[in-house]
């Protein structure tokens, strides 16, 4: 019933959870078959829970957040209140979802690592120009 068919897409909550669960098994150097293994899943599975593919039951969830050493409520942080019943967080939600997507790439993780250890401040903005520059270049490239 959770996965993905032509004309679906998965529910925002599950793709949320999901992309939190890669989040912490990324953070934490743990491959989708080491957590497969200890849930007792095959990698597929939870190839298709990071996806939002296939949702997680909160027994499941209850496993992975002794897995990954965090509390459950870590899966839904970010994600706005249900009872508020307004978008007012939205530029919140947006920067959370920024944040995850970035660092779901091992690129992005390896970034966030290594950025805080650049010690002068003048030296993280001429990194942060020079990545900015090059995103902008491509945003030109492929709109030409």
């Amino acid at each position: 019933m959770g996965e993905e068919t032509e004309g679906r897409r998965p529910n925002p909550v599950d793709l949320h959870v999901g992309g939190r669960v890669r989040m912490r098994r990324k953070l934490l150097g743990v491959s989708q078959e080491q957590l497969a293994d200890s849930l007792g899943l095959t990698f597929q599975q939870v190839q298709k829970y990071e996806r939002g593919a296939n949702r997680v039951s909160a027994s499941k969830l209850y496993e992975i957040a002794r897995t990954l050493q965090v509390p459950v409520s870590f899966f839904f942080d970010g994600l706005a209140d249900p009872l508020a019943g307004s978008d007012a967080d939205e530029v919140g939600l947006h920067a959370e979802r920024v944040v995850q997507q970035f660092l779901t790439t091992p690129e992005g993780l390896e970034l966030a690592e290594v950025f805080p250890r650049i010690g002068r401040s003048r030296v993280r903005r001429q990194v942060l120009d020079l990545v900015r520059a090059m995103a902008d270049e491509s945003v030109r490239a492929d709109a030409a």
